[in-house]
């Protein structure tokens, strides 16, 4: 299982009615040195992403609140590679208004 399919899968628990997930690594391939642990690349090509989430789970919170939500399910993510996340949040009925 790649990175963008495990980091949908953990998302499911807050039953998001839209993800969309791009992987932006390429961009961001000239720091890739910096990325390193022991001399072995952290994660190949699954390090910087864009992300937006649409959930129902996260009416009534502030954005900042919605974004340590994904941020902590994702923990494991950042532990193993993953580098950066763009994330926009969004209740179903913000997104709906769009």
């Amino acid at each position: 299982m790649n990175r963008d399919q495990r980091i949908k899968q953990i998302l499911q628990v807050l039953n998001p009615t839209h993800i969309d997930l791009q992987n932006n690594s390429a961009k961001h391939a000239h720091h890739i040195e910096s990325m390193k642990h022991n001399n072995q690349f952290l994660s190949e090509g699954e390090s910087h992403y864009k992300m937006t989430i649409v959930s129902s789970e996260f009416e009534g919170l502030s954005r900042l609140d919605r974004q340590r939500k994904v941020l902590s399910l994702l923990e494991s993510e950042f532990k193993t590679g993953l580098h950066a996340l763009e994330l926009k949040t969004f209740s179903v009925n913000e997104y709906n208004r769009q």
